[in-house]
């Protein structure tokens, strides 16, 4: 090991260790030989340094993150897609998120990679506002709508959505009754825990905006399925019969309607019949009484006439001379009661 590289013979020797012992020719007086060290400048040393040290503040941010540039631990500014540059560290750092990204996290389950899931009954378990038990599978989409605060003012973010999504969904699910909740108040359900959801976050300053809160599964749990499964049922039968009901209301009513507007059309055409015909009659009768002012006699015997004409003229009338002996008196008998042949 030479005494002026203490890692063994090189070809490099430090620069302070290159002053020549007593005894010895200096670089002057000898040449340089294969194998002895050589001299680097201390600034060259120091350029390379710096220069590396310099490079380490060039970064590139994508196109779907944007990144935060702090001095010394306070934000100064906040970078968008491209290539940027900074002081060094320890000067400055750089912190990066995705904000264009939609990030999700699960209520009630975890997915596997296999494509299924597992129960996570501890999160899914809930009480209902009639006191009953479901379980419930619930997504939460949110993206970064503020990456200073996303990444500075909550610890871990996901795991404060996660918490504050299952405050939200208990408190939600505590002022439904299960069949509510398990049927047609589902969007009713996930709009009203999006709401709670974006407040509280909101009050945390956490930075993100939900996109969306999707109900997977509402269902009961396993040791009360056939329970729920024979008032699904009874439900079903109950909706069935009042399809029915309405089916034929929506067929009888119409067909009501028609026959009454049909009865009121004939009434109103009988109405308007009688009511000519005594016009009429009244008008007539009017006429006969000017002319029977004028002539009273011959309107009387006219008048009789005309009765007569009309009686007699339906009657099956005969006459016979006085001197015909047996006549039979059954002569149209057999026309009475309309049986004649």
């Amino acid at each position: 090991m030479s005494e002026d590289n203490p890692w063994g013979d090189s070809k490099f020797k430090f620069p302070w260790k290159s002053k020549d012992k007593p005894g010895q020719a200096g670089p002057a007086s000898s040449p340089a030989k294969k194998g002895q060290g050589f001299n680097v400048p201390v600034w060259l040393v120091a350029v390379i340094i710096a220069g590396i040290w310099i490079g380490t503040g060039f970064y590139i941010v994508r196109a779907d993150e944007q990144a935060v540039v702090k001095r010394f631990g306070k934000v100064i500014s906040v970078a968008n897609p491209g290539p940027h540059f900074h002081l060094p560290f320890p000067i400055e750092s750089v912190d990066k998120a995705e904000v264009t990204k939609i990030h999700r996290t699960e209520i009630g389950f975890r997915p596997t990679r296999d494509g299924s899931s597992v129960d996570v009954k501890g999160e899914a378990h809930m009480l209902t506002g009639d006191e009953n038990i479901v379980s419930v599978k619930l997504i939460v989409q949110y993206q970064i709508k503020d990456v200073v605060e996303y990444l500075y003012n909550v610890r871990n973010v996901p795991s404060t959505i996660k918490n504050a999504a299952q405050s939200a969904i208990r408190e939600v699910a505590g002022k439904e009754a299960v069949d509510e909740f398990l049927t047609t108040g589902k969007n009713r359900v996930q709009q009203e825990t999006m709401v709670i959801l974006q407040d509280m976050l909101d009050s945390y300053k956490a930075g993100v905006r939900i996109v969306a809160v999707q109900l997977l599964d509402v269902s009961p749990p396993e040791e009360v399925v056939a329970a729920f499964k024979d008032v699904a049922s009874a439900r079903e039968d109950k909706n069935r019969f009042i399809n029915e009901a309405e089916a034929y209301a929506n067929e009888i009513i119409p067909k009501a309607r028609g026959e009454a507007e049909t009865m009121i059309q004939q009434a109103e055409a009988y109405k308007t019949q009688k009511v000519e015909e005594a016009l009429g009659d009244a008008s007539r009768f009017e006429q006969i009484l000017a002319t029977y002012k004028k002539s009273p006699d011959i309107t009387k015997k006219r008048m009789y006439i005309e009765a007569m004409e009309e009686t007699l003229g339906k009657a099956d009338v005969r006459v016979f001379d006085s001197n015909i002996k047996n006549v039979n008196p059954f002569i149209g008998a057999d026309k009475i009661g309309g049986s004649g042949k």
